[in-house]
């Protein structure tokens, strides 16, 4: 696959490193002094300076920094209103559009009402919800001069460590190579903020990362200044190390221990402003692409915690399925076998290796009792999806267009199968799994096994893939129990089957549109979904919110406020109507990559296509004259240029267009289809133009945007879970036909716009337009209007 970057860059600086020309602030005396471990940096306005109180123990060889989000109280409680001021001028302002009456506001012919989002986003109350405790990150200067940012996030193959790694770098003139960004155990001092999803590490980490990188760099050039009896505002810093006007240079290491008694710096400890970035916004390989290649990255299935056992479990013959009877006798008897116990999911088996574990588990003999929906297979859930909308009113007075959708359960189906490592001891507990939700795992854990919450840690461990699957932590709730029940460490793996038919997957949902127009311009656009219910039972990290999530507040679930702050028609469609019915059906079911927006805004952009064919318009002109952000029509003409939007195609091909706003970020698809085997259809080209606020990383976003690509292809063409009386269909990949290398287009170009504002969020932003985009080009090429998806399925 071929990729064309085009990415407009900012002017950098010259010269190397960073003048810190700042005024000489005074010491404090010693009665001003305390700790700098307990006492957050607060900096004054104008200088970024504040005190900060001295340890007696600042002779250790490490120097550690936290800092608050904010610089002041007062800005910081303006951040927390300008994340939820409820105004659409204030969020079309951090969304880069001009205010409402600017000449540049070109309104579309007939506005349509603003949705939640348009005001406050759920990235936005994230933000706000982890302010309390943004001041806790930590970063550590080290003896050995290297710079360690305790991440309380998950890297699962997002690059998100590599990220950080260039925040640090950038605000501590640092090379890349001395930082590291080891994952942080569970921190419940942390609250909300050691959740990784809904697109909002890079959102809520980049004013945190900065400021204390800027904080360190301060006080190391405040220690190089006393060191050199120099000015400190003469001093500049490159290359992890503070330089003199004459040459000479000091490492941070070799300051370390001197910066840790600094209590009031002598420059500024503020981010560099945008002009002066070096690293920020320049591509970078991931920090850690070697060590993965070669093997060295460690992941739960690669640690040797000693005495821990292969472990894999015997499960039910359908979803939820509960055991009838056991006879493991011929099980024990085999070679390698430890010991054989029952769990509410099933049956474990203990092995010295994962070879007799596995054919140790199929010697069981074992009846199970059917599952909750054992009855149930597609075309039932289809008709309770369909039958739990409200029948619209009697058909309008205008010309309408209606739609019916129907979207296939889809399994996570991350690369590492779920693994998890447990040693549970009669007054604690210990694991190490890869988890986004590490507080709320290690809370659900110690209620299991009746331990304080201080008596289990939770060690988070780099995950190989996601897309929201390991926001849930069964195979650690499963590897507790079972090393509870065995008395021994145990090192739990499910298989690739276990996860396909009894881990969690995307709900199925059925859509039920109606758009009305008349004169040229929509009156009115509602659309009403109906979806298995999304298990939210993680909450946002933590036990409080978990249990909220299946409570009801004003009427409303809390899913359905979820929905109501992600889901937004970007467009000016008339008056709009959004409504979400959830089914419940005892099936695991979880966040899957971009959450309700995966079929909701697919099912929207379809709609788009017909209204725009029914008005006799361009598609693209269509979305052009009715998106609400300027910044939507700029990705809008981008892709439409770049791609050559309208260009003739032989019978059988097509162009289809999608496009989504979401997390501060907005991206346009492309695609070009081959559809004259329509049942083998295959994407041929791509498009992709993002706006995104600034842009840390443009490798990594790349990335981001073209693995949503091929979700799209997949969940669109060919990709999903059937279910056949209660139970799954499909297994492992030779049977969930997830895109291969041969679905995947030969050539795909991503254009960024130029960086403005801060970052969005692009984990999940890609996948609707891209899935839309080639929905639209099957529609196109073969001439007809899919409704079912994935279409061949």
């Amino acid at each position: 696959m071929n990729t064309t970057r085009t990415c407009t860059p900012r002017e950098r600086r010259p010269a190397p490193g960073r003048d810190l020309a700042a005024p000489a602030r005074r010491e404090p005396s010693p009665g001003e002094k305390g700790s700098p471990i307990s006492t957050s940096i607060a900096p004054a306005e104008g200088t970024g300076a504040a005190p900060e109180p001295r340890s007696a123990g600042t002779a250790r060889r490490r120097f550690l920094t936290y800092l608050l989000a904010a610089p002041t109280l007062t800005v910081a409680a303006r951040a927390g209103l300008d994340a939820a001021a409820p105004t659409a001028a204030r969020a079309a302002e951090a969304a880069g559009a001009p205010a409402a009456g600017s000449p540049a506001a070109a309104p579309s012919p007939l506005l349509g009402l603003p949705g939640i989002p348009d005001i406050v986003d759920l990235g936005q109350a994230l933000q706000v919800a982890g302010l309390p405790t943004a001041h806790l990150l930590v970063l550590e200067i080290t003896a050995a001069g290297r710079a360690v940012l305790h991440l309380p996030r998950l890297e699962v193959g997002q690059g998100l460590t590599t990220t950080v790694a260039m925040m640090v770098a950038e605000e501590l003139d640092a090379r890349l190579a001395d930082v590291d960004v080891p994952l942080s155990d569970s921190r419940p001092d942390l609250l909300f903020n050691q959740l990784t999803g809904a697109s909002n590490s890079v959102r809520t980490l980049y004013d945190p990362v900065r400021a204390v990188a800027a904080a360190a760099r301060a006080r190391l050039v405040t220690a190089a200044a006393r060191h050199w009896s120099l000015p400190a505002g003469t001093l500049r810093t490159a290359d992890s190390a503070v330089l003199a006007p004459d040459g000479r240079r000091v490492g941070y290491g070799d300051l370390a221990a001197a910066a840790a008694a600094i209590a009031v710096p002598a420059v500024p400890a503020t981010p560099k402003p945008a002009e002066q970035r070096r690293v920020i916004g320049r591509p970078t390989g991931r920090i850690d692409a070697r060590d993965i290649v070669t093997g060295r990255a460690m992941y739960a299935g690669d640690l040797a915690v000693p005495g821990a056992v292969p472990t894999v479990v015997a499960r039910p013959t359908t979803i939820n399925g509960t055991l009838a009877t056991l006879d493991a006798s011929a099980a024990r008897a085999m070679p390698g076998v430890l010991g054989v116990v029952t769990i509410p999911s099933g049956v474990a088996v203990l092995a010295e290796t994962f070879d007799q574990a596995l054919r140790a588990r199929d010697a069981l003999r074992t009846s199970w009792h059917p599952g909750p929906v054992a009855a149930l297979s597609d075309a039932d859930i289809r008709k309770r999806l369909r039958d739990a909308h409200a029948p619209f009113l009697v058909p309008p007075l205008t010309p309408y267009v209606d739609g019916e959708f129907d979207f296939a359960f889809v399994n996570h189906a991350p690369m590492e199968v779920l693994t998890a490592v447990a040693d549970v001891r009669p007054n604690r507990a210990e694991l190490w799994f890869a988890a986004q939700t590490p507080i709320v795992a290690q809370q659900t854990i110690a209620a299991e096994l009746g331990m304080p919450q201080e008596a289990v840690t939770v060690h988070v461990v780099r995950g190989g893939g996601s897309f929201g699957r390991r926001l849930f932590y069964d195979a650690a709730l499963e590897a507790a129990r079972i090393s509870r029940a065995a008395g021994r460490p145990v090192k739990l793996m499910w298989t690739r089957n276990d996860d396909m038919r009894h881990g969690r997957m995307r709900p199925a949902t059925h859509h039920r549109i109606r758009a009305t127009y008349g004169l040229g311009q929509v009156l009115g656009y509602e659309h009403r979904a109906a979806t298995v219910r999304t298990d939210f039972g993680h909450g946002l990290g933590e036990a409080l919110t978990a249990a909220g999530f299946q409570l009801q507040l004003a009427g409303l679930s809390v899913a359905q406020a979820f929905f109501l702050l992600s889901q937004n028609n970007p467009y000016d469609l008339g008056i709009p109507t959004q409504v979400l019915s959830e089914v419940p059906l005892d099936i695991p079911t979880g966040s899957w990559r971009s959450v309700y927006s995966g079929t909701v805004r697919v099912a929207d952009e379809i709609m788009v296509d017909e209204l725009a064919r029914r008005l006799g318009q361009d598609p693209v002109a269509f979305r052009r004259a009715r998106v609400r952000e300027t910044a939507g029509r700029a990705v809008l003409d981008t892709v439409a240029r770049a791609g050559r939007w309208g260009r003739a195609m032989p019978p059988g091909h097509a162009q289809g267009v999608g496009y989504h706003a979401e997390n501060g970020g907005r991206t346009a698809y492309l695609v070009e289809l081959d559809a004259s085997e329509p049942a083998q259809p295959r994407v041929t080209k791509a498009v992709i133009a993002a706006g995104l606020g600034t842009v840390i990383n443009p490798t990594g976003l790349e990335a981001q945007l073209t693995g949503a690509l091929i979700d799209g292809i997949s969940v669109i063409l060919q990709a999903g879970n059937h279910i056949d009386r209660g139970t799954v269909r499909e297994g492992s990949y030779g049977d969930f036909h997830y895109a291969r290398q041969k679905h995947s287009p030969p050539v795909v170009e991503i254009h960024l716009l130029p960086p403005s504002g801060p970052p969005g969020g692009a984990g999940e932003l890609g996948v609707p337009a891209a899935s839309a985009a080639v929905a639209n080009a099957y529609a196109r090429a073969t001439g007809t209007g899919p409704r079912s998806f994935p279409i061949n399925f």
